[in-house]
């Protein structure tokens, strides 16, 4: 899987096609990931980043609705719970042109 974040957050399969990540929100944590890529991001600032100064009623969980939806799409594998928060598992690979 391949992430790009630059212009519309988007996520390629193996063989490029472009798979749907989902509403603005879910692209927004994939970019917010991305941008973190292989490191552990605490869900305060996940949640800062999806919806700055417009945060739900009970943003921890709303954060884990958007996860939930986000591995749907582009792998439970690739999103990965960790001590402290969440991490996008990529790597040097799933970087190319206009990709994080």
């Amino acid at each position: 899987m391949r992430y790009r974040i630059l212009g519309v957050s988007q996520a390629e399969d193996g063989q490029g096609g472009v798979v749907s990540v989902g509403g603005p929100r879910v692209r927004a944590l994939l970019a917010a990931l991305a941008a973190r890529a292989g490191r552990v991001t605490a869900p305060a600032d996940l949640i800062d980043e999806v919806w700055a100064d417009d945060l739900p009623q009970d943003a921890p969980a709303a954060l884990q609705a958007l996860v939930g939806r986000l591995r749907r799409t582009v792998g439970k594998e690739a999103v990965v719970s960790e001590p402290g928060g969440y991490r996008l598992a990529a790597d040097q690979g799933d970087k190319g042109p206009g990709l994080f």
